[in-house]
């Protein structure tokens, strides 16, 4: 609503900028949580942080909660909220599921002070054993993997992968790309979110753009396996050929039912 409010009429190319809004508003209540209870902790007589949590408050307090290939506080942040949830979903009633705003609460609520900063800690750590640095580019971990064109699709560190800028809708990404790391890899490759996207003018004439993820072939061998994972990637658009002779202009192969 925040992003279609701002416009009265869109044309493709706006269209496109608003679905590919980098906003995360999921971290709009869960952050401030964090800076508040850090606050409170080193505040409070004889209080004190666990180490290095100074650093990593710094970081995050500076980002401007927009996702980014380049970002090392959206890695922080992502993890960070991933292992509160962990454990705040813990200590839901038996057999309660809360949609995510408020799970968001439920997450703030039910987390303690100590929890929060030991949790940022943690995921300190953890970035720093698989990765050298806590200090992450957000693309770096997040990637976009096609080896097999199989539906359940196998990940490899060690093979060629994309970066993603764009996250789960979970923390507000309104371009989707749920990811998680997989058996042997230290980094998380996308398997659910946007897989078709178009954008449509309708009027004397459709004009239309879309992407897929990967490309339209499942085989491996075929040009257009990983044709359009550039663009998905990206967030760009290819042209949609519609009619017949702009398809005609653009064949590689033609045949008849039969041949």
């Amino acid at each position: 609503m925040r992003v279609l409010s701002r416009k009265k009429a869109f044309t493709l190319d706006t269209l496109i900028v608003a679905a590919d809004d980098p906003h995360l508003a999921g971290f709009e209540e869960l952050l401030p949580a964090l800076f508040n209870d850090y606050q409170l902790t080193i505040d409070a007589p004889g209080g004190t942080a666990p180490e290095g949590t100074a650093a990593a408050i710094e970081v995050l307090r500076g980002w401007n909660l927009n996702y980014s290939a380049t970002s090392t506080a959206q890695t922080l942040a992502i993890y960070w909220a991933e292992r509160l949830q962990r454990l705040a979903r813990t200590r839901l009633p038996t057999g309660q599921t809360l949609s995510y705003l408020p799970f968001t609460q439920f997450v703030i609520a039910h987390t303690s002070p100590e929890e929060k900063l030991t949790a940022l800690a943690e995921t300190q750590a953890e970035l720093k054993r698989d990765f050298g640095s806590w200090q992450v580019p957000w693309g770096e971990v997040n990637r976009y993997q096609r080896l097999t064109g199989q539906i359940n699709e196998t990940f490899d560190d060690t093979q060629h992968s994309r970066p993603v800028a764009f996250t789960s809708s979970a923390w507000g990404s309104l371009a989707a790309f749920g990811a998680h790391t997989w058996p042997g890899t230290k980094k998380r490759y996308g398997y659910v979110g946007n897989s078709f996207v178009a954008v449509v003018e309708f009027g004397p004439r459709v004009v239309a753009r879309s992407v897929v993820t990967g490309g339209a072939s499942s085989q491996p061998a075929s040009p257009h396996f990983t044709d359009q994972a550039p663009l998905y990637c990206e967030g760009r658009f290819k042209d949609v050929w519609f009619y017949p002779e702009d398809v005609q202009q653009h064949v590689e192969k033609s045949y008849h039912p039969g041949e």
